[in-house]
């Protein structure tokens, strides 16, 4: 975990460009199987474009005293990201306006971006911040825009069904432990053991650039996400010591939910669970109205709610820990044996089968047997990829060794799947 990490972390990684690239072909290196997607810049996708590649090679300024601060090379944070070309003189009074430091945390260096508008700045920590003299400075960003391309990685694990449970995770933040490299760096395990693992469902993981990608993702596959994809989870901020915490899909009543919820009252794991008003990461675009995938997001200190995020201060060993990632990557195997041993029916049929058809209607009116096939129809009514054995049990209040019963009578007749 460490040696990937450190191959990760000096990257500087962004919504496209070459240390995305790099990041995904690390990762493919250690996974052993990794399909990168590349698409060009202006390729629209629903109401985005995405945006010409970004390239920096050096930035920083120079005091008065011809001393060089915020230098990108130290530390790429120091940079906003995306940030137009600059080289020019000017005043503290101007160059201030284009500084961004925290109050609060007065030893952070912030990570603050501009992707669809074209800003130059630099990001400095509040106490370097206060130490700056009047007089002239000079500001120097060696950056272009080009024609170029964003990339993601999918890795894709075969099963015997043909339904898919989908994770994703984003990788495209530079120098940020928890924020981004714990979510890359779990699934990058939980990839390598799927290999080798013989598994019922088929399994999609995504390493994609936050927003942009999971959008251009959707775009290209949405057809066969909206018929595959029966669980899925946004992996995010997974690697620091705080409990988990759990965001549902939009949807609170998805199978998703569910599970995850099943599995941290199993296992007994503390956990904190948000609202879907509290979103903020990737599941916005999954279980936007018109996409509608059942997906949710799996934490431990959430995104924008511990002191660290987006800051200089999300480090390794301060922050994400090798005990955490460990643990993360435990859990999430856990939940895949979970999935892996919960029975999904799903019917084959548009309205409701013609049950005389499969000798399941009583020819003659008889009440017990109607009352059977009653109990039939109820199963097959939940019958939707969204309901396990469990929830049918708990629906229907019907015995669950009786509803197995059912379940296989009406798979051999090729009415349900399971």
């Amino acid at each position: 975990m460490r040696q990937i990490f450190f191959k990760l972390w000096p990257l500087n990684r962004s919504v496209t460009g070459n240390g995305l690239r790099q990041s995904l072909i690390i990762i493919k290196r250690f996974i052993g199987k990794l399909n990168i997607v590349h698409t060009a810049t202006g390729y629209k996708a629903f109401d985005w474009k995405v945006p010409q590649e970004w390239i920096i090679k050096d930035a920083y300024i120079l005091t008065p005293e011809l001393k060089k601060i915020c230098n990108f090379k130290k530390n790429n944070l120091h940079v906003l990201n995306y940030s137009k070309p600059i080289n020019k003189k000017l005043s503290l009074k101007k160059l201030k306006k284009n500084l961004y430091t925290i109050k609060n945390l007065p030893n952070a260096i912030p990570y603050v971006t501009s992707y669809y508008k074209k800003n130059w700045g630099f990001c400095i920590s509040h106490n370097e911040f206060k130490k700056l003299k009047e007089g002239t400075y000079k500001a120097v960003i060696n950056s272009k825009f080009i024609e170029g391309k964003t990339s993601y990685g999918i890795f894709f694990k075969k099963g015997s069904d043909k339904r898919e449970i989908f994770f994703s995770t984003n990788i495209c933040h530079p120098s940020l432990a928890n924020n981004e490299l714990s979510g890359p760096i779990v699934l990058s395990y939980i990839c390598k053991w799927l290999k080798n693992k013989k598994t019922k469902y088929s399994y999609k993981i995504l390493f994609t650039p936050e927003t942009i990608g999971s959008i251009v993702f959707i775009k290209k596959n949405f057809n066969k996400l909206k018929k595959n994809v029966i669980v899925g989870y946004n992996i995010s901020c997974i690697g620091d010591k705080g409990n988990f915490s759990f965001l549902p899909s939009r949807n609170e009543t998805s199978l998703s939910n569910r599970i995850i919820l099943n599995l941290f009252k199993k296992f007994q794991i503390q956990f904190k669970k948000y609202t879907w008003l509290d979103r903020g990461s990737d599941e916005r675009q999954y279980c936007s109205p018109y996409i509608d995938l059942p997906i949710a997001s799996i934490m431990r200190s959430k995104y924008d709610e511990y002191k660290e995020y987006h800051t200089s201060l999300d480090k390794f060993n301060k922050v994400v820990t090798i005990k955490s990632l460990k643990e993360s990557v435990n859990i999430i195997k856990k939940l895949i044996n979970n999935i892996e041993k919960t029975v999904i029916p799903k019917t084959n049929k548009e309205c409701e089968p013609f049950m005389s058809k499969y000798n399941l209607y009583p020819p003659i009116s008889d009440k017990n047997q109607k009352y059977k096939t009653r109990e039939i129809m109820n199963i097959i009514s939940y019958c939707d990829n969204n309901h396990s054995v469990d929830d049918i049990v708990s629906k229907t209040k019907i015995e669950k060794s009786k509803i197995l019963k059912y379940l296989k009578i009406l798979e051999r007749k090729k009415i349900i799947h399971i």
